[in-house]
């Protein structure tokens, strides 16, 4: 099912880094996210709810994109 709030996920194992494109456009980068969990977000049927429950406030993040 297509996310309203999740536009791409992209996840680097050996960094264990989350990379989450929001449909706003914004980027953000989670640090030390553990390949179970970026696996499980990545086939959640809601990925807002998923990232709402166990990525947001759980991990460190930088944006990537600068705020216009």
């Amino acid at each position: 099912m297509p996310s309203t709030a999740i536009a791409g996920i992209e996840y680097d194992k050996k960094a264990e880094r989350l990379t989450v494109t929001f449909a706003t456009g914004r980027v953000y980068q989670y640090v030390d996210v553990p390949a179970e969990v970026a696996a499980s977000f990545q086939s959640a049927f809601s990925k807002g709810a998923f990232f709402s429950g166990y990525i947001r406030d759980r991990y460190d993040f930088r944006e990537l994109t600068p705020v216009s």
